[in-house]
């Protein structure tokens, strides 16, 4: 019998070491040691005495299917690598069905607001791949647009000896006098406008030819000029219209071809982009264009197209904007409320653009536009 204070299960000294009772091996115990027979403890003769322990979980791949997660791009980065392959490769985007790339052409600069809203997303996100992908897309949106900011005069720029404005003053205009009167701020020495009406012809007139005393008229387009001019004729670019003139004008360092010109509207609607009459008036004019004998050539007018649209490719390749040589920016000119295009242009050759510019909105739905030129 033990003694009531000794230690039941006292240690055993194993070999220079001390080990607990229960250490021993099976058949080191006595009777009623095995933990079996341990009260509360249930026993299965068929179990496993030493189960494998269970496999450690393989780490994720990061592919293949089942619960392992995946690495998925973010959606501003996303947003942002399609941006910039639209800005690339817009050229490439087929003009059927509905003329969509004419279509991407002209509203493309309007892809540089994603870079500042994707910005933002990756400010409140904390998402630095974000922030550097919309970075790396307002680089791609700056050197695709910079050359319309930057005048190209190769060398320094010369003095401006003639001032021109072209405006289409809508045939709905509610102040044709005001809006004459608006023009010659700008002191011009030629001032085309589209749009003209027997009603509102004379308050034009009234108003303009006091300053510009020598003018033609066409249809629904006109031409006022400080300088004589010695012929003017109809440009048949379409036979039923008559919005298209020439006038041969007595510029003042030789004789330099005006042509003003309204083309025919477009719209967006459910079949697309809807080109095909002004493109079609556009090569008639790039046809007209290579019969013109003068070296000097002015085109204005409301060309119901901007010049990113690469229907203008004609017409470009004998022509150059005003805008784009003097470095003045997009100029949006359409509509007159909140300018979203430049439907209204000033062409060129022969001549050195210095600069460019639109004027305060009149009472049409278009603003006037502007340029100084070394003719």
């Amino acid at each position: 019998m033990r003694h009531p204070y000794q230690d039941p299960h006292p240690d055993v000294y194993i070999g220079g070491g001390f080990s607990d009772p229960d250490d021993r091996g099976p058949d080191d115990r006595g009777p009623g040691e095995h933990p079996s027979d341990a009260p509360g403890l249930d026993t299965d003769p068929d179990a496993d005495p030493d189960p494998e322990p269970d496999p450690e979980p393989e780490p994720n791949s990061g592919s293949g299917s089942g619960s392992g997660r995946r690495y998925r791009v973010p959606g501003g980065v996303a947003a942002a690598v399609v941006t910039g392959l639209v800005l690339l490769c817009h050229s490439f985007v087929p003009n059927t069905p509905g003329n969509l790339g004419s279509l991407l052409d002209t509203v493309l600069p309007w892809t540089g607001l994603a870079v500042p809203v994707l910005l933002l997303l990756a400010v409140f996100r904390g998402s630095v791949p974000g922030g550097v992908a919309a970075l790396a897309l307002g680089a791609v949106w700056s050197a695709s647009f910079a050359p319309l900011f930057l005048a190209d005069h190769g060398g320094s720029a010369p003095d401006p000896n003639l001032t021109v404005v072209t405006h289409n003053v809508g045939a709905a205009n509610p102040d044709p006098a005001g809006t004459a009167r608006s023009l010659l701020a700008a002191d011009p020495d030629l001032v085309a406008l589209e749009e003209i009406t027997d009603e509102t012809l004379p308050a034009y007139r009234k108003t303009l030819d006091r300053r510009l005393p020598h003018s033609a008229r066409v249809g629904t387009v006109a031409l006022w000029s400080r300088f004589p001019i010695d012929e003017s004729r109809r440009v048949t670019i379409d036979p039923g219209w008559s919005r298209s003139l020439r006038a041969l004008v007595r510029g003042p360092k030789g004789p330099v071809a005006v042509y003003v010109v309204h083309l025919p509207s477009v719209r967006v609607g459910a079949s697309g982009f809807t080109t095909g009459r002004r493109d079609n008036h556009l090569t008639a004019l790039a046809s007209a264009l290579d019969h013109e004998r003068q070296r000097k050539i002015l085109l204005l007018g409301d060309l119901n197209g901007t010049t990113a649209d690469r229907a203008f490719a004609p017409l470009l390749s004998r022509l150059t904007p005003a805008s784009d040589a003097s470095g003045a920016g997009f100029g949006f000119s359409w509509p007159a409320a909140f300018p979203l295009a430049r439907l209204d242009h000033i062409l060129t050759r022969g001549v050195t653009p210095t600069d460019a510019w639109t004027l305060p909105a009149t009472g049409s739905d278009h603003r006037p536009v502007a340029a100084r030129l070394r003719a």
